[in-house]
């Protein structure tokens, strides 16, 4: 039996501002990766969002990233190790109070946008980050980039990792996700998408964007739905990984 959570990024609402459709997106999930309050979110939207995970029985999980709202966290900072850290538990204290108001324990932590890809690359900016999940708990599992420091890091500081691969976008032949700038990265064949992810989770392979194959572990699947038409491609994502035998479930379940 194959085992796959489905996450997703939810919870990035701000303010008068709605970015999402994260009721419709927690129904099709295992895992919800929120936002805490740097990159996207309020403590309003944290709350809100904690209760619909609560209500779903979907596990929750913090999305720490670097404090750039207006970038949304998708532009590189020139932060030391020391400043990753100290954001990390932050943001992760922020998350803890409003997932234990809602009755939830927190299951795993995934770092947002340009925190995760320069995390994945940067031995430095992944210790920071592994530490502070330790010592702010060392049962968490850290969501990472598959073959990447994230992951490596983690282990070195004892903690339970999960490698996390990419429905909708395209790799290079290192491992890494296709730059969102450059043409191609983003896969929107939906029946190729969902082709690429049966056979990362089966299979344990991705092709890169230049042909090569690429050997990668799939625990868990990022899905996007921030419009109807993802929601949908989500649903479908599902559905046929179930169809192929592959069971659902949130990390926590199967993640040793």
């Amino acid at each position: 039996m194959y085992h796959v959570d489905l996450n997703s990024d939810l919870g990035e609402s701000f303010g008068a501002y709605t970015i999402g459709l994260d009721k419709e997106v927690i129904a099709q999930i295992s895992s919800a990766n929120v936002a805490c309050g740097y990159h996207a979110g309020d403590p309003l939207v944290m709350a809100e969002t904690a209760r619909l995970c609560r209500e779903a029985g979907v596990a929750i999980g913090a999305h720490p990233g670097f404090p750039d709202l207006m970038g949304f966290g998708r532009r590189n900072m020139a932060c030391s190790p020391k400043e990753v850290k100290a954001y990390m538990s932050y943001q992760l204290g922020a998350l803890y109070a409003f997932a234990k108001a809602a009755g939830l324990k927190l299951q795993h932590v995934k770092p947002h946008g340009a925190l995760y890809n320069m995390a994945a690359k940067d031995a430095a900016l992944a210790r920071a980050i592994a530490e502070a999940v330790a010592e702010f708990d060392d049962k968490l599992i850290l969501l990472g980039l598959a073959n990447s420091f994230l992951l490596t890091e983690a282990e070195a500081v004892g903690l339970r990792t999960a490698s996390e691969v990419f429905a909708d976008r395209a790799y290079q032949a290192d491992g890494s996700l296709v730059p969102r700038s450059k043409e191609g990265a983003v896969i929107h064949d939906k029946q190729l998408a969902i082709a690429r992810t049966v056979r990362m989770v089966k299979e344990g392979k991705v092709t890169a964007i230049t042909g090569e194959e690429v050997p990668l572990r799939a625990d868990s699947i990022c899905v996007h739905g921030d419009n109807p038409s993802a929601v949908e491609f989500v649903r479908e994502i599902r559905k046929t990984l179930t169809e192929e035998g592959v069971q659902v479930e949130a990390l926590g379940n199967f993640i040793q």
